[in-house]
């Protein structure tokens, strides 16, 4: 299962790896992220006094972005666990879940340009 877009989709590239060019990139190419992205930086940073959640938020929300900006991704994430919500066993869901946090877990560790 690869999390590389397929030759010929037109995915948006992934933006510098700071906030601000995240939350632009977010706007532009999904703004229907923008919304949570902007409560949670409120709840999480915005008012604090330390800085140390800031590579935690920007991990989650670059993971976040890399797996909606591609539909087909995005589908295939949300049905895994859309599917692990409905298994009929324990092992069912949590192999559905394993497949759905490797996607995600790949997804993050896309650079930026790609």
């Amino acid at each position: 299962m690869s999390t590389a877009p397929r030759p010929g989709r037109h995915v948006p590239p992934m933006p510098e790896r700071n906030p601000k060019a995240l939350r632009a990139a977010i706007s532009e190419h999904t703004p229907q992220l923008l919304a949570d992205f902007d409560a949670h930086w409120k709840w999480a940073i915005a008012d604090a006094y330390d800085l140390a959640p800031v590579p935690a938020f920007l991990a989650q929300w670059w993971a976040e972005f890399a797996i909606a900006r591609d539909p087909e991704l995005d589908r295939q994430v949300h049905g895994l666990e859309a599917r692990a919500a409905d298994a009929s066993t324990n092992d069912e869901a949590m192999h559905l879940l394993t497949r759905a946090a490797h996607l995600r877990r790949e997804a993050g560790k896309a650079e930026p340009g790609q």
